[in-house]
């Protein structure tokens, strides 16, 4: 089968690699595209080419002829994934089929987490107290309110990636002690006033509780909404002890209630962070993570399980292994220049 993987973040390299113990050698081509003609992700790849920097209508005729004079049979597309989904119907016209993680209002939806916390039904799973601003007297006002419920605040972009943005309020310490200190993920209250005050509105922000506990990070396949596996990688709350494989029964019960609610498909990640009542989902990432190769070492080769779903095979799932401790070491190597 010839899969072809346009522009997303390098880590898919680990999906590719995962792909190719699938089945017999030769029986899985991965095809690799990027804008950028270094781009780590060809180093895994079977066949890379560059692709150009369009949008919209006319990515998408990109995408369709691409298809088929690259003869794809699956396409797994990260840029543009949403318009992508409203259009299986334009590939499937020509012989390919798409995965999507999920239809184009939900992958829109996950998109901003504003709008995602505040259309989740709880007893689906719980997420953050949060408020969502845009302006100055709004941050003032949801820091007093929420300040209210919760011992610690923390402010986050409604639209990021990879934690992107993400700040705890510090009320006691400017950023020169943070500079010296070498205090991460945290911002000065006074400071982050006085640039919202001379910013008179700025991209949607929300104002959460901080939970400071473990975190866990979920690797999953799923099919249309039934999970096929889901792998638990908790945290530790110091760097440098790596992760471990968990078992938790309330994340497992979310990540199966959240996957059936969105018809979740593919591979994707759900995030959770403890808190002083317990885990709460953070995000759901319609995408393979970057921790996904840590993931498959736990005993399951989950971008098996996700190409077997696609392929209408019997879906076959061994034990994960729970209680392992992984990690990443990293590796130099020379960049392949395409064009």
């Amino acid at each position: 089968m010839r899969i072809w993987f346009n522009k997303t973040f390098s880590t898919i390299s680990a999906v590719f690699n995962n792909l190719h113990l699938a089945g017999r050698p030769g029986e899985v081509t991965i095809i690799c595209t990027h804008t950028h003609n270094t781009a780590s992700a060809f180093l895994a790849a079977d066949e890379y080419y560059l692709e150009p920097s369009l949008i919209d209508e006319a990515y998408l005729l990109w995408c369709l002829d691409f298809c088929l004079s690259h003869r794809i049979g699956l396409f797994w597309p990260g840029k543009e994934a949403a318009l992508i989904s409203k259009h299986h119907e334009r590939f499937q016209a020509i012989g390919v089929q798409v995965l999507s993680v999920a239809d184009y209002n939900t992958l829109s939806l996950l998109d901003n987490k504003a709008g995602f916390y505040a259309a989740l039904n709880p007893e689906i799973a719980p997420t953050m107290d949060f408020i969502a601003v845009d302006n100055l007297d709004a941050f003032d006002r949801a820091v007093m309110e929420l300040s209210t419920r919760h011992e610690s605040l923390c402010v986050k972009p409604s639209v990021s990636v990879f934690g992107l943005g993400f700040r705890i309020l510090d009320t006691q310490r400017d950023s020169i002690t943070h500079l010296a200190k070498g205090v991460e993920y945290q911002i000065p209250l006074s400071e982050l006033r006085l640039g919202m005050f001379n910013t008179r509105h700025f991209e949607t922000m929300l104002v959460m509780e901080h939970l400071g506990g473990h975190e866990w990070s979920v690797d999953c396949a799923g099919r249309h909404g039934e999970l096929l596996c889901a792998v638990q990688r908790k945290k530790p709350l110091l760097k440098g002890h790596g992760q471990e494989i968990d078992n938790n029964a309330d994340i497992q019960g979310m990540v199966e209630r959240l996957s059936r609610h969105y018809r979740l498909n593919g591979l994707f990640n759900i995030q959770f962070k403890e808190g002083k009542y317990g885990p709460k989902l953070l995000e759901i990432n319609p995408r393979p993570s970057g921790g996904f190769g840590m993931a498959c070492l736990a005993g399951v080769n989950l971008a098996k399980v996700a190409l077997q779903a696609i392929k209408g095979e019997k879906v076959i799932v061994p034990s994960i292994d729970y209680g392992l401790r992984v990690t990443e070491v990293g590796m130099p190597v020379v960049l392949r220049n395409v064009g």
